[in-house]
This record gives structure tokens, sequence and C-alpha cells, in this order.
């Protein structure tokens, strides 16, 4: 594993231990794939050994294009990332990084691969379906996400804490 992912890992993990802190009021799904939204993402790789890490993120955009910034919890960012048709750009520091799409980027990022399209329809209230992920939309008026990924291995469980902006 990469020096860079196991900072992003370190960075992620600390953000999915204030996930479990927070507790937004109730609030309305708009059921637009486009926005703005903010708040703690965590994500846990049953790999050998486990991968977990966490961020503080702000999501704006759609899913053809869109940029996304994680920050560690005491504010410093940790990458930004910027997609448009044909073009996804990881900015880690001075390093960056050019990918075919924000799915590659994504999993380049993180080691999973996690569905963009998806995630903003799922932060919409949405179950758009996607093949070996199970969302968990029960909670998402009340500004929390939980997605499964099943297939393929390792299984993946991305949980998210936000407010749309």
């Amino acid at each position: 594993m990469t020096r860079r992912r196991l900072l992003l890992l370190s960075a992620c993990a600390g953000a999915l231990a204030l996930a479990g802190c927070a507790s937004p009021g109730p609030r309305q799904v708009d059921s637009d794939a486009s926005g703005a939204w903010s708040g703690r993402l965590s994500l846990r790789i049953d790999s050998q050994p486990v991968q977990t890490f966490s961020a503080l993120f702000e999501l704006r955009g759609a899913p053809q294009a869109g940029e996304l910034t994680l920050t560690s919890p005491i504010g410093n960012t940790l990458a930004q990332l910027h997609w448009s048709p044909g073009e996804a750009v990881l900015r880690n520091g001075s390093d960056t990084r050019h990918y075919d799409s924000v799915d590659a980027l994504i999993e380049a990022a993180t080691g999973a691969a996690i569905p963009v399209a998806a995630l903003f329809g799922w932060l919409a209230g949405r179950s758009d379906r996607v093949s070996g992920w199970r969302p968990d939309l029960s909670q998402v008026g009340a500004g929390k996400l939980q997605a499964t990924r099943e297939s393929p291995e390792p299984r993946a469980d991305l949980r998210i804490v936000f407010e749309r902006a």
C-alpha cells in the first residue's frame, strides 16, 4: 500500500470516529441528483489487513462534473478531487494525478470502487441500484447514509453523515 493511500485512509478513519457522534436534525430530501453536501464520511474495507478511513467532506456538482474536498478533523485539506467528462483530477498537496473517470479516481484514492453516480442519487434519497452494492436509505431524511458493497470482494462499508447545502 502506498504512503499516500495510507495517509488518506488514516485521515478517513478519524472522520469515521466523528461520524458516530453527530446527530443532525431531520431534513427534507430533494429528489435532484445535483447539488452540494457536506459532512463526514467513512469507509471500511474488509481486506487483509482491514483498511478504514474517514474525513470531513464537501461534495458539489453532479455525477458528470463536480468536486469533492476531503479534510482532516482539524481542518487540513487531505485531497481535492475534480471531475468532468473524460477527466478526473486528484490534488494532494503539491501532487496532481489525472484519471480517465471519477470512478477510477475514487478507486485509486480509497482502494474501493464507490459508485459516484449512484452516490449522488442515494444522497438525494433515491435507491439507485448498482451491482454488488446495497444502500440503506432509511436514515437519509435524518442526514445519514450507509451503503455496503458485498461484491466483488473485499466487502466495503460506506457511512456518511451529511447536510445538504
